[in-house]
């Protein structure tokens, strides 16, 4: 990871975004630098680096379009990653200035760049534990 100056939390972590109502738990949540959180209780995470969703069907709707409009206005967020559980395929929002770019793995042989720590994952590792999705 970058300069080895980012920590990683798992789902117990919640994210919240002082300029909306947004409160989540995302899957995985990175930050790289002093970590800032909500008050006195470490539990509310305020600026995080990298957030990690996976993908259900019934929440698919949800992380790609209402929850990633909030994350999109949170100031330090540089990476959104949308893993699927149903098939293989991942998508990593990049923030580049004012604009967020795109980019897609959908094969064993791929792997995905989280720019904001500097850090290729092949999905080959992601899926490592799953059976029977299917490849596009």
């Amino acid at each position: 990871m970058k300069n080895g100056t980012c920590s990683y939390f798992t789902s117990d972590l919640r994210v919240h975004n002082n300029l909306n109502t947004l409160y989540t738990y995302p899957n995985v949540t990175v930050v790289c630098g002093k970590e800032e959180y909500l008050d006195d209780k470490f539990d509310t995470l305020l600026n995080p680096t990298l957030i990690v969703e996976v993908l259900s069907p019934s929440t698919e709707d949800y992380d790609m379009g209402t929850k990633f409009k909030l994350y999109r206005s949170i100031p330090s967020l540089k990476n959104y990653v949308i893993v699927s559980s149903m098939e293989v395929l991942a998508e990593v929002f990049t923030r580049k200035e004012d604009t967020w770019v795109i980019s897609t793995a959908d094969s064993l042989e791929k792997s995905i760049h989280f720019s904001s720590i500097n850090f290729d994952l092949s999905l080959a590792d992601v899926y490592a534990q799953v059976d029977e999705l299917k490849e596009k």
